[in-house]
């Protein structure tokens, strides 16, 4: 699983997922910060979905 998500969080830049509103960006001289609120609740809930019908 943690393969899956690694493999998703790089290929994250070629969909607009990772660039949402909720998302948080801090942008400082030499420290980038970034937190991506939205876009991980939205995976979440397709993965719970996704489960939730395979279970079934």
């Amino acid at each position: 699983m943690l393969l899956l998500m690694g493999v998703a969080c790089s290929m994250m830049g070629k969909f607009p997922f990772g660039q949402m509103p909720g998302d948080l960006l801090i942008r400082r001289k030499g420290f980038t910060f970034y937190f991506p609120i939205t876009t991980g609740l939205i995976i979440s809930a397709v993965i719970s979905l996704i489960l939730w019908l395979w279970q079934r």
